[in-house]
């Protein structure tokens, strides 16, 4: 497997929606690939409004980044009320009404664009906390998790803090948000590979139809893991053949998992059969990688 980019390989695991297992496959695969794998791991919790992967891994944080965004100050012994800044505002954050000027920090993005539209350098920018990045080593597995804090609801930035954590020459996985809306795409935007997760049920295949479509208008390349395998789900069984998606693995439904899981513990802590099964995967995903990046021949 050394010639599928084994070293420098970010892979995304995400769901069409909560509660599929998502997060227990990504620590799952970190934890599988350090006993294994002569290569850094890293795992990047980006589900920042709900991060858990912390519950699985127990990792010791040894810092903690803040993250800010920055926010207009308006001085309005300068301002002329010439409300350009609510003009060029996309997100309604800040309104100019008779002679005074308000800004709404929860709704405010960070662009800066009200401060480079002021003709009298009315407004400044500002620091405002909106969450922090949380670094430290769980068994070998380089560990950031980020977080937005409560009352926030940007979570670009957070995520974006994030993300700058891939290092090069490691194997990162990447935890993401459910669902397919902006915080999942954020989140999954320049992976190598998306693994999604989905369960056997007809909610399931339709919310996996939309992770697989998302996955595919950002040219992420995708397989799928089927948690809480029940003997199959002909109609999903028969939408992955049509589709082309690979059955990356099958976790089924299980006591032993179940327990496990309630427990804080990964796969792993099920069953050391699943080693095996999660460095198969890995091997898949950088296989299929690898000839997704292999020149085609053709001019």
């Amino acid at each position: 497997m050394s010639d599928a980019r084994v070293d420098n390989l970010t892979i995304a695991v995400a769901a069409g929606k909560g509660g599929t297992g998502k997060t227990l496959i990504s620590c799952s695969l970190a934890q599988a690939l350090v006993r294994e794998q002569d290569a850094t791991v890293q795992l990047l919790d980006c589900d920042v409004e709900e991060p858990n992967a912390d519950i699985l891994l127990r990792p010791e944080i040894a810092e903690r980044e803040v993250v800010n965004i920055l926010v207009p100050e308006v001085d309005l012994n300068r301002c002329t009320h010439c409300k350009r800044c609510a003009r060029v505002c996309e997100v309604a954050a800040i309104a100019a009404v008779g002679q005074a000027v308000l800004t709404f920090y929860d709704l405010c993005s960070g662009c800066g664009a009200c401060a480079v539209v002021c003709p009298t350098g009315a407004i400044s920018e500002a620091p405002l906390r909106i969450g922090e990045v949380a670094h430290g080593a769980a068994d070998g597995i380089d560990f950031h998790q980020g977080r937005i804090d409560v009352g926030h609801q940007r979570s670009g930035p957070v995520t974006a803090a994030t993300r700058r954590a891939i290092a090069d020459g490691a194997v990162t996985i990447i935890d993401a948000p459910p669902g397919t809306a902006c915080p999942m795409q954020e989140a999954v935007d320049g992976s190598d590979f998306c693994i999604l997760v989905t369960e056997p049920t007809p909610f399931g295949l339709a919310n996996l139809r939309e992770a697989v479509g998302t996955a595919r208008r950002m040219d992420v390349p995708c397989g799928v893991v089927i948690n809480r395998d029940r003997d199959g789900y002909a109609e999903m069984e028969q939408w992955l053949e049509s589709e082309g998606i690979p059955v990356l693995m099958r976790v089924p439904e299980r006591r032993e998992i179940a327990e496990a899981y309630s427990r804080g513990e990964t796969l792993l802590g099920a069953s050391d059969e699943w080693l095996d099964e999660l460095t198969d995967m890995y091997r898949q995903i950088a296989g299929l990688v690898s000839s997704e990046a292999a020149p085609s021949g053709k001019e």
